[in-house]
């Protein structure tokens, strides 16, 4: 397989965790948040990987248990599309890169394999991440059309009611085609109900060029669940308790 690398998201303060710690350094037995998606990342065989980082940067850098990735500082919180583009020197030229969150402790190595294998398989330029989920309120939606295939994603604040139909959620985590990516991070513009630069954009953009752009959806959201306060905190560290019994 190609050369693979990892960016992982972690800028965010995260002001519903009603802690000054940075949220990925909230911990679940012992391990801070952001070591679970590493391990996950090193798992389905990421040969490197860079954090960006942005509030209380210096704390993640002291606090995390996997020393030996690299960190790039976001200093402006701009979107996803731009805290990717902070790592833009990081990713080369080549290979793959998969974008994860380090606030989404539950997400497995066993997972990404199978995100990597059926990007490649497909010979996909991107492939996102995807669940069905009961109730996709506040999430990015996937957008196919009448046979299945993928259309677009789109952020729920941008959504018609149409779109907002859909249960076919963005988790938010990728695999690129690196050199694609890096092009499309270039043209992404802050069109949208937020202002900010949303990671994506970069499918339709990819798309547009006549690239394979596809989803791959998991059946159980479970792996793809972000802690966002206390309380998603105490259900994620119930979820890695019974799978550490289960082994």
């Amino acid at each position: 397989m190609e050369q693979l690398k990892a960016v992982i998201l972690a800028a965010g303060k995260g002001t519903r965790m009603k802690s000054d710690l940075p949220k990925v350094v909230h911990t679940i037995e012992g391990k801070c948040l952001v070591d679970y998606a590493i391990e996950a990342a090193i798992g389905a065989g990421a040969e490197d990987i860079c954090l960006v980082v942005g509030y209380k940067y210096e704390v993640v850098r002291e606090t995390i248990l996997h020393q030996e990735v690299n960190f790039v500082l976001q200093e402006e919180q701009l979107g996803t599309g731009h805290a990717v583009r902070c790592a833009k020197d990081f990713l080369g030229d080549e290979g793959q890169t998969m974008i994860l969150f380090g606030d989404t402790p539950l997400i497995t190595a066993e997972t990404l394999k199978r995100l990597r294998e059926y990007h490649t398989e497909n010979k996909n330029t991107v492939t996102v991440l995807s669940a069905m989920v009961e109730d996709p309120t506040g999430y990015g939606r996937i957008i196919r059309d009448a046979d299945g295939n993928f259309v677009k994603s789109v952020e729920h604040k941008d959504a018609s009611e149409e779109e907002r139909a859909s249960h076919e959620i963005n988790s938010g985590m990728y695999i690129f085609d690196t050199r694609e990516l890096k092009e499309a991070l270039e043209k992404i513009q802050p069109n949208n109900a937020q202002g900010e630069y949303y990671l994506p954009d970069t499918l339709t953009i990819i798309k547009d060029k006549g690239l394979k752009v596809d989803a791959f959806a998991l059946i159980d959201p479970e792996d793809i669940m972000g802690v966002n306060d206390q309380e998603q905190l105490k259900s994620a560290a119930e979820i890695i308790r019974r799978r550490n019994q289960a082994k």
